[in-house]
């Protein structure tokens, strides 16, 4: 989907996403190299090149699907990249038939009211969630991470 020359957000294949884009938004990179195989790429690209990757798991029926990463270069972010690439990614996902998609992220931070602005309401808790799951803690601004919310979108 064209915004401008410089600028589009497209499908790719999910090899077609560096891993070091994908490791700004999950450090767990086992995790990665496992659900990056079941997933659909989109990336945006600047000029041609990468400057956002995200993946999303599609279900079996078609109907639903599960977000689980997104991220845009350093240099890159602050300046909508990411934005525009999950609206196309949810346009894009809506036009198959994809009515409901979920995501989860950690209970406070930026990504929480990033996602809240796309269209994306609280749906559960999950408790201890990165403390079981990730081999080093995660913090962000100086608190750790330890719960995770299920957020969803409808289309």
């Amino acid at each position: 989907m064209m915004m401008d020359s410089m600028f589009e957000v497209k499908s790719l294949t999910h090899d077609e996403l560096p891993l070091d884009l994908l490791l700004i938004a999950d450090p767990e990179e086992a995790a990665i190299n496992v659900y990056r195989q079941r997933c659909q790429a989109y990336a945006a690209l600047l000029q041609g090149k990468i400057v956002g990757a995200l993946l999303v798991e599609i279900d079996n029926e078609g109907l639903r699907a599960e977000l689980y990463n997104i991220a845009v270069y350093d240099e890159h972010q602050g300046k909508g990249f990411g934005g525009v690439l999950l609206d196309e990614a949810l346009k894009m996902l809506a036009e198959s038939g994809i009515r409901k998609v979920e995501l989860g992220t950690g209970t406070f931070g930026y990504q929480l009211s990033f996602y809240q602005k796309h269209g994306f309401r609280v749906d559960s808790v999950v408790k201890n969630f990165f403390l079981d799951n990730y081999d080093e803690p995660i913090f962000e601004q100086g608190i750790q991470h330890k719960d995770m919310l299920r957020l969803v979108w409808r289309g």
